[in-house]
């Protein structure tokens, strides 16, 4: 199954039971990859960040059932003063928190490696050297198989696999960034803290490098494709003509939005991150759609 299940609510808004849940479905039905990080979902309140990977722990634990799947996590973006909400006192990518957050992540999640450890937001405060040089040492320490950039610029991805190609070190193999069919106006600000969009220029880079694989997260608008309401910076003219291609190749096809826009992502070799709360919402997400050729060309054509 070619998605990563999201679990930024695991053990807050989805309990353990239905987490638990969730996660025996989704391997069942074939899926592999699960996408944590050391602070989901700390600005809830009463969260901490440990939540979403100690759940997994504590499931693998139950299941024993470490080789059945990909451990994908993160840090960077940990609040270093407890009880913080926002962005703003973010732990960063320095040596030290590298190290530190590696081993905090390893115990949360009783394992003694992750398959892929993400810089989870871009840290322009530490030098690109050190951060790179420090995912290379958990790669070299067999904490983490394969290391990637979430929340990164082009430019600061190409230059951190370039430091990292030039020291013949581990270098970031993935990229992790906010896309989905729908786009937001050009330009605008999005409110959430932290997220980056995929761009033009970025699709170019991992096209031509032919050794870096993207992921992308809110691929599926947390339900504003059929629950609820579009975000306001999705109000323009081009949502209008998205969503009307995307629900006549639906219903042409016997599928759901949500269906088809996951099938749309991965026809272009991205990997869609997906969060469900309930086994019912990933019965859906698990259904295999394809899109031939002419159904792409016309999901592509409107502006």
């Amino acid at each position: 199954m070619r998605i990563a299940l999201g679990t930024i609510p695991f053990g807050t808004t989805v309990d353990e039971e239905t987490s638990f849940a969730i996660l025996d479905r989704f391997v069942e039905g074939g899926g592999t990859i699960l996408d944590t990080a050391n602070n989901y979902p700390f600005w809830l309140d009463g969260a901490t960040g440990d939540e979403s990977e100690a759940t997994i722990g504590r499931w693998l634990a139950s299941r024993r059932n470490r080789d059945a799947v990909v451990i994908s996590t993160k840090c960077g973006a940990r609040p270093s003063v407890p009880g913080a909400r926002t962005l703003d006192a973010a732990e960063g990518l320095s040596a030290g928190v590298v190290r530190a957050a590696i081993e905090g992540s390893l115990r949360r999640l009783g394992t003694d490696h992750v398959d892929v450890y993400w810089a989870h937001v871009d840290d322009r405060a530490t030098p690109l050297e050190e951060t790179v040089a420090a995912f290379d040492e958990a790669v070299r320490a067999g904490q983490a198989r394969e290391v990637g950039a979430s929340n990164h610029a082009t430019w600061r991805l190409e230059r951190a696999r370039a430091l990292a190609a030039a020291r013949g070190g581990a270098r970031y193999g993935h990229v992790q960034l906010r896309h989905s069919y729908l786009r937001p106006r050009p330009g605008v600000r999005l409110p959430e803290g932290g997220h980056t969009l995929v761009t033009e220029e970025l699709l170019d880079y991992v096209r031509s490098e032919g050794d870096l694989r993207l992921w992308v997260y809110s691929s599926l608008l947390a339900g504003a494709y059929t629950a609820k309401p579009l975000p306001e910076h999705y109000d323009h003219p081009g949502t209008t003509r998205r969503l009307a291609v995307l629900d006549e190749v639906a219903g042409e096809i016997g599928a759901t939005r949500n269906q088809v826009v996951l099938a749309w992502l991965r026809a272009q070799d991205i990997l869609p991150i997906v969060g469900v709360s309930s086994v019912a919402q990933l019965e859906e997400i698990m259904t295999d759609v394809k899109l031939d050729a002419d159904l792409l060309s016309r999901l592509d054509a409107p502006a």
